[in-house]
């Protein structure tokens, strides 16, 4: 289908007057972002569902919009007002508390790494785990899984590997004067550059 035809589709089927070759084209692109409705009017006119448009949602908006529900439908099921849910989708800013969290998490059905970056956490994680990985990671555990709902084992299991990982880059490279060498900090310094990485690489279900 050329941009025009996707057009016509969208303003013959569903109403969308404004749409016009250009604005698809502009979608293709990536210069622009379709609103909700038009989304939904784009994969009608391409026969497809608005979550195989969206690829792997990353917002808590695209997860919502590739599952078809409406704020609505999340806000109450979720327990917030919808004009407090509507500016969290906005900012990108989860202010939920614990039980509207693990709530979300069922509505849009969130694994765990997708609910640690919907919800915002990611920074607060990437920085725990960097504290585990160069301290006692024992303390960690707990936080962390106050933070995801991933099962404390596996927590404990993932943190001890990090801990042990970190360690050995630091210590492989020793000089025999007792310092570290440059080599060394900086691989314990990459290690921890990517630490959100190695940790949910490790996670059965992230």
């Amino acid at each position: 289908m050329a941009p025009g035809h996707v057009a016509y589709g969208m303003r013959a089927s569903y109403g969308l007057a404004h749409i016009t070759p250009e604005l698809v084209v502009a979608w293709e692109r990536g210069d622009m972002a379709p609103t909700a409705g038009e989304l939904t009017a784009l994969a009608g006119a391409l026969w497809c569902s608005p979550g195989e448009l969206i690829g792997a949602p990353r917002t808590l908006r695209e997860h919502r919009l590739a599952l078809g529900l409406a704020p609505e439908d999340v806000a109450r099921d979720v327990g917030v007002e919808i004009h407090a849910y509507l500016r969290m989708e906005e900012t990108g800013e989860w202010r939920g508390n614990d039980r509207q969290s693990s709530a979300l998490a069922g509505v849009l059905r969130l694994a765990p790494r997708a609910f640690a970056t919907v919800t915002g956490r990611d920074g607060q994680l990437a920085e725990l785990l960097r504290s585990a990985a160069t301290t006692r990671w024992q303390a960690y555990v707990r936080p962390l899984t106050r933070l995801l709902p991933v099962q404390r084992r596996e927590v404990e299991d993932v943190l001890h590997e990090l801990h042990l990982e970190y360690q050995a880059l630091m210590t492989s490279t020793l000089s025999w004067g007792g310092g570290s060498s440059a080599d060394s900090g900086e691989a314990g310094r990459q290690f921890l550059e990517r630490i959100l990485e190695e940790f949910w690489s490790r996670i059965r279900n992230p």
